[in-house]
């Protein structure tokens, strides 16, 4: 008599039914990243923003130009730098942060920044630039993407 080697279709069923019910609780953790991806890549944008305007005033303070009011130019890494108030201006935001993959939504003297093309709720940021010498720039925390009026709703810091 010939002994078979192997697994039998219940076994093989039995299988497959374990495993997708496996997969049942384990897609959900995994399926949708891409919020979270999307958040984390606009919290590194933020931190580029606060470097960027941290940069500015130390260079601005330097070059003499950190306790003037109104608006100087000056040039950081081949950059053209616009300032108000001695503070990095809303208008060199993206070069001075690097921000090229980013939709940078300006409202003089502030900004939104959010990912290219965002959606509603998409996570977005808001750069509030300098309204007098005694007013530093600030950036808000993260916040949520309002299509309908193309703005950023924050928390301030």
């Amino acid at each position: 008599m010939q002994r078979q080697q192997g697994f039998t279709l219940i076994e093989l069923v039995i299988v497959i039914v374990i495993l997708g019910i496996l997969s049942a609780f384990a897609l959900p953790r995994f399926a949708d990243l891409s919020g979270d991806a999307e958040t984390a890549s606009v919290e590194g944008a933020r931190g580029s923003v606060k470097s960027a305007a941290s940069i500015v005033r130390s260079k601005a303070l330097a070059a003499g130009e950190g306790d003037t009011t109104g608006t100087d130019v000056f040039t950081l890494e081949g950059e053209s730098i616009d300032l108000t108030n001695g503070y990095l201006a809303a208008s060199s935001l993206e070069g001075a942060a690097q921000l090229g993959d980013y939709t940078v939504e300006l409202s003089s003297p502030d900004a939104d920044v959010t990912i290219a093309d965002p959606q509603t709720d998409s996570p977005c940021f808001t750069f509030n630039g300098s309204t007098d010498s005694d007013d530093p720039a600030d950036v808000s925390e993260v916040g949520t993407w309002d299509t309908g009026n193309s703005s950023c709703t924050t928390t301030s810091p």
